[in-house]
């Protein structure tokens, strides 16, 4: 590029102040200026470096690529999705959806004033965790009971109140890790407490927790081992047998649960999960579950048991750290009230309505998608329903499927790949799963209200050009 050129190119450059004019009603002052001037500064480099087109310097392609980068900006990070992976409890989408009536109490928490460390009857400071101990207590028959943000913080806060700089034994076979990389024998080291692996990684026996204690021990610890199954060859120790074993020997026995299920799931084929009443009512001192997995609440460390234990555990300064805020106890508090009426809770709490659905209603959903589809989508993609398995998720149940169905997408001019990221790219972002060459939108974790929704997101995707 000639000097002249770029000098006529430079002069072009539209001034700062009529460019933020012309963005007045686009965003902040502040976030305008600062992209309108790293905007004209870019194309100044390129001017410069002799590598800028006439048609970047305009003020019309400037102001294009300034909106485009507001609209980024201001653009909400945290968006909802369609859950169409067939997967409820899904860690990387949110895992529970909260029932309408938790979500009123969300918003009633944030727009007023609340009694959160109020006690409303003496006038005095109260305590936020009595908002939801009764309750708690009342549906695990449990002693006492305390909330904290998340199940790695309840079992960091147990272990480091009742085990630090002494011995936890627990089985070989339950050191797991789970998604995010937490692991038990790097908790209990964050803790203070010493691990005792006992046992051998599929086979452990009573004898094994025996030989183990001495005057060094604090605790017996078993986890449940949600996310994965050690299978053939296996044994370990019931809680009950664990429990009487703990009381021989004056040891707390604690039960890490992980999913946290109050309601029976036998009834909707699926087995092996076992709930915090049976637990509770086997004798174990402590319990700590999750709030935002199989119990269908917000993300929450719940910690359920013996009140010698728990009250301990309460007055740990550590517990100030690992607290809950109002929202959270608001949700819970509605949940755990749904809970006192099972039917209820599983018509009301969408994660247990939905491992409870039958198939039909799931085949019946895809129905109404596929009527939406076929006739707009034909010659460009093959649109079939086909019978799928979806997963609980969370950690919980990993060897069970849901029978299901689903909507099948093979688009004819570009691969299914791109189809699958192109709904991901949507204002509405869509998220399926690619099974046999096709795209599956699993109906079991579409809710009825957004199957339009959801057929306008497939529609946008096709009417964007055929272009992969």
């Amino acid at each position: 590029m000639r000097g002249e050129e770029q000098q006529r190119l430079l002069r072009r450059l539209p001034k700062i102040d009529a460019m933020l004019a012309a963005l007045a009603d686009a965003g902040p002052l502040r976030l305008a200026r600062r992209i309108v001037r790293e905007e004209v500064a870019a194309v100044r480099e390129r001017i410069l470096a002799g590598a800028a087109r006439a048609d970047e310097v305009s003020e019309e392609a400037i102001l294009f690529r300034c909106r485009q980068r507001l609209a980024h900006w201001l653009a909400p990070r945290f968006r909802p999705v369609i859950n169409a992976t067939g997967v409820i409890v899904h860690t990387n989408l949110g895992r529970s959806v909260l029932p309408a009536e938790a979500m009123q109490a969300v918003v009633a928490a944030g727009e007023a004033y609340s009694n959160l460390e109020f006690d409303l009857a003496t006038g005095r400071r109260g305590s936020r965790y009595s908002l939801v101990e009764e309750l708690l207590c009342e549906l695990t028959g449990a002693e006492a009971a305390l909330v904290v943000n998340n199940n790695a913080a309840a079992v960091l806060l147990v272990l480091e109140t009742l085990a630090a700089g002494r011995e936890v034994i627990v089985s070989r076979g339950q050191l797991v890790e789970i998604g995010g990389s937490f692991r038990i024998p790097e908790v209990m080291a964050k803790s203070g407490a010493i691990l005792r692996e006992v046992g051998a990684t599929n086979r452990t026996h009573l004898r094994d927790y025996e030989m183990a204690i001495c005057e060094q021990t604090a605790m017996l610890l078993k986890v449940h081992t949600s996310n994965y199954r050690i299978t053939g060859f296996t044994a370990e120790v019931a809680l009950a047998d664990l429990v009487a074993l703990g009381r021989r020997h004056d040891l707390p026995v604690m039960e890490d649960l992980g999913s946290g299920c109050l309601f029976d799931v036998r009834p909707y084929g699926l087995t092996g999960e076992p709930t915090v009443q049976e637990v509770v009512a086997a004798g174990a001192d402590v319990v700590t579950f999750s709030g935002d997995k199989l119990l269908g609440g917000p993300q929450a460390g719940i910690i359920v048991g013996r009140r010698r234990y728990i009250e301990r555990i309460k007055k740990n300064p550590l517990n100030r750290a690992v607290r809950i805020d109002k929202f959270t106890l608001a949700g819970l508090e509605q949940i755990f009230r749904l809970y006192l009426d099972p039917s209820l809770a599983v018509q009301k709490i969408p994660t247990l309505a939905m491992i409870a659905q039958p198939a039909e209603t799931c085949r019946r959903r895809a129905d109404r998608l596929l009527r939406r589809l076929r006739r707009p989508l034909a010659g460009r993609c093959a649109v079939d329903r086909a019978e799928v398995e979806s997963r609980v998720g969370g950690g919980s149940l990993p060897e069970q499927a849901l029978a299901s169905w689903a909507v099948r997408l093979r688009p004819a001019q570009f691969a299914v790949s791109v189809l699958e990221e192109r709904l991901r790219r949507l204002p509405l972002p869509v998220v399926g799963r690619i099974e046999d060459d096709g795209l599956l939108l699993d109906m079991r974790t579409v809710f009825d209200r957004q199957v339009p929704s959801l057929a306008d997101a497939v529609l946008t995707v096709f009417e964007q050009g055929d272009a992969a």
